[in-house]
């Protein structure tokens, strides 16, 4: 013997959690967690190409220190001081990212030529990098397979060729004999590490190494220097380690390492050439402005040295007494200091304005010592005549010699400076390409795609939630001032029965014990104390649309009202296009309410027995040209006072309310009319607009009927859900 057990899974929590708006965020997550989860998939995988399919990019760098010059920390200070102090970072900073430097490594590792493979168009890049061999198809010869390698030994083309693409194509199974595809339309054959020459036109080429099957092919363009110069400058950075610690790190990335190196190195050697030219050519600068000066001033000498022998000579004159000696050598020595101030000021002039302090320091010094030398002079006026004559010339030839001597002690250190300058730029670190590339960070890109996938299927699920404009809870109805007896669960095996032909199976007889049968069992006993103060027995069912599972309500309820002991009746009121014969397998030529209300059949003409006991049928009969007319006949009203006498239950199966009025011709003659809606489906306001349009017409709303209910797709904590707060199992006595 089979006995019915009933086991029960309260979710009562989760409804309470569900009334919180943090509960509904949580249950929404989870509702649509395979979303979410086939997005996070899918944009794993995606990130997980990306980063199998990314060339990889690796980083060169090296360190240089900004110093003094160290060979003229030896020197003498007259030219440590003419060598000039220490660098700023920020000026060298810019030395390194101008042409003149980027400019000179460019030509020195030829990174206006490029020279490669031919990949596949859009995979073929991917492909490779994965490692994945193209197929031995002789249309895909020309593609690059992997292990393919070209370098170029000279490359130079007309400017009208510069970035116009030639392509190179392996002619042997050795790769030493090729053909080249000229801009022009010509081909040229040519042989590896032998220099194609054409001295008229301006070309020229050499392949000095080539690897690859016969019939690879390779593109080689020579591009504008400028151009090649401003991508070398968009893949390099210089930072100064610290504040004014003049350590300068600098960096180039590139997809080649040995080439992102050598490209480097280029660079810092290219900067300190630069530098020691720079220091040397200041040196070289001076010292032919020095060996200018020095047949004048030697020529001074001699003339201050004839103008006293000959005034000695004609005076008789002797030497200077100790007196006038005394005053010349001090005269002397101010005259030697202010020379000294002079060439100073020049040097100040060109870095400070004269109201710096070191300015003004120097111009004091003048000042003073010009006072001093003033004094003297005045003392040296007082002298005899032919002293003073004397010490006036003695005065003017050690001058001169003095002049004469500093010139000669300058121009020596200028040459041992231009000799010894090795600049101001030490390398402390040598160019060098760290092992592993920096991209892509393959773990990094993974992350970021599963988060951003998860983000994605979150933004999804709530986008979907949001566009959905079909009711999705019990309480929206509520909202509308409509109690809603039952929520019936979604049948898959009764979805879009009516579209098949044929008969259409009751699933209250074909599966008593699915979910969705004992929402109907609910509405019964729901719908059963609802009318217990209804006029008649009777009730209506209508719906805003059609296709909300309105007659497969009716039939069940039908059903299950007459599996109870009631005694019902069933009768399609659609009599526009209702199709309820084909649940009970009645034949179209049947009479039915068409023709009892027209006066041509009897009740019991019209009266179908139903698959079961206690159950009657009426079905539409022929569909009438005037429906709505016939409704309003009196004659519904008696068919509705005959049935109310035999039987229990009354089941009208109306049209759809915001379609036609015969809803309300048939609600007005009943007890109660209930609204059938469909979740996910029926948009809250036809629900709505249907209540308060029979409510108008004075039809008595009873309630309605949430049908067709997914939990699955259900918005989270939407309400109380007879499916979703109990679930029943039907098992046979004894199991557990």
């Amino acid at each position: 013997m089979n006995t019915q057990v009933l086991t029960t899974d309260s979710s009562a929590d989760a409804a309470e959690m569900g009334n919180d708006g943090l509960g509904q965020i949580v249950h929404t997550i989870w509702g649509g967690k395979l979303w979410i989860a086939l997005f996070t998939i899918v944009f794993a995988g995606i990130g997980v190409l990306i980063a199998l399919s990314t060339p990889p990019t690796y980083q060169a760098d090296a360190l240089l220190q900004l110093e003094d010059n160290s060979a003229t920390m030896t020197l003498p200070s007259p030219i440590r001081d003419l060598a000039g102090g220490n660098p700023r970072s920020v000026t060298e900073i810019e030395i390194l990212h101008s042409r003149l430097v980027l400019g000179q490594a460019v030509a020195d590792t030829h990174l206006d030529w490029i020279a490669g493979p031919r990949r596949m168009p859009v995979i073929g890049p991917s492909l490779n990098q994965m490692g994945v061999p193209l197929p031995r198809i002789e249309a895909l010869r020309p593609f690059a397979s992997g292990g393919e390698h070209i370098r170029l030994g000279l490359l130079e083309v007309p400017p009208y060729w510069i970035g116009l693409p030639m392509i190179l194509t392996i002619t042997d199974e050795d790769a030493t004999a090729f053909t080249v595809a000229l801009p022009d339309g010509r081909i040229i054959n040519g042989q590896l590490d032998q220099p194609i020459i054409d001295e008229r036109l301006g070309f020229g080429l050499r392949v000095a190494e080539l690897r690859g099957e016969r019939g690879r092919e390779f593109f080689l363009v020579q591009i504008d220097e400028g151009a090649a110069i401003m991508d070398l400058r968009s893949r390099m950075f210089v930072n100064e380690r610290g504040m004014q610690s003049n350590i300068l790190e600098l960096g180039l990335i590139g997809g080649d390492p040995d080439e992102t190196e050598r490209t480097l190195h280029a660079i810092t050697q290219a900067y300190l050439r630069q530098n020691v030219s720079r220091s040397s050519a200041e040196a070289a600068s001076s010292l032919e402005f020095i060996e200018s000066q020095l047949p004048t001033a030697e020529a001074a000498v001699r003339e201050a040295e004839s103008g006293l022998n000959a005034y000695r000579q004609q005076q008789q004159a002797i030497d200077l007494g100790f007196e006038a000696q005394s005053l010349l050598t001090q005269i002397s020595s101010i005259e030697t200091e202010l020379d000294q101030l002079t060439l100073q000021e020049d040097e100040l002039s060109q870095r400070y304005t004269t109201n710096h302090p070191a300015y003004q320091q120097l111009l004091n010094a003048r000042s003073r010592l010009e006072e001093r030398l003033a004094i003297l002079r005045e003392e040296a006026t007082n002298l005899p005549e032919t002293q003073r004559e004397i010490f006036n010339l003695t005065r003017d030839l050690e001058l001169a010699r003095e002049v004469y001597g500093q010139l000669l002690n300058r121009a020596q250190e200028l040459n041992v400076l231009k000799a010894s300058t090795i600049g101001n730029v030490r390398i402390v670190d040598t160019a060098r390409t760290a092992p592993n590339p920096i991209e892509p960070r393959k773990m990094q890109i993974i992350a970021m795609n599963l988060l951003l996938g998860g983000f994605l299927g979150v933004g999804f699920v709530f986008l979907r939630q949001w566009m959905r404009r079909g009711v999705q809870s019990a309480e929206q109805i509520d909202a509308l001032g409509l109690l809603v007896f039952a929520t019936i669960n979604v049948a898959p095996q009764a979805e879009n029965a009516h579209k098949r032909k044929g008969a259409i199976p009751i699933l209250a007889l074909s599966d008593p014990g699915d979910l969705a049968v004992e929402g109907f069992r609910s509405l019964r006993t729901s719908l059963h104390f609802a009318m217990m103060d209804a006029r008649t027995n009777s009730v209506a069912l209508t719906s805003p649309a059609p296709g909300v599972g309105k007659s497969f309500t009716a039939v069940n309820l039908a059903v299950v009202a007459a599996q109870a002991g009631q005694r019902v009746c069933l009768v399609d009121a659609d009599i526009r296009r209702g199709y309820l014969r084909r649940y009970f397998d009645i034949p179209k030529e049947q009479l039915g309410l068409a023709e009892y209300l027209s006066g041509e059949a009897k009740l019991d003409k019209v009266l179908c027995p139903g698959p079961i006991a206690n159950l009657s049928v009426i079905t539409t009969g022929q569909y009438p040209p005037n429906p709505s007319e016939l409704l309003m006949r009196s004659s519904f009203q008696d068919l509705v006072a005959q049935l109310n006498s035999r039987f229990d239950l009354l089941i009208f199966d109306t049209p759809p309310a915001l379609a036609v009025t015969d809803p309300v011709i048939v609600g007005r003659s009943l007890g109660a009319t209930i609204a059938v809606a469909r979740f996910d489906q029926t948009p809250i306001r036809e629900i709505d607009a249907m209540n308060r349009q029979l409510r108008a017409a004075g039809v008595n709303v009873a309630g309605a009927v949430l049908n067709g209910f997914d939990p699955k797709r259900a918005k989270a904590g939407a309400g109380y859900s007879y499916a979703a707060s109990y679930r029943y199992e039907y098992k046979r006595a004894g199991e557990k």
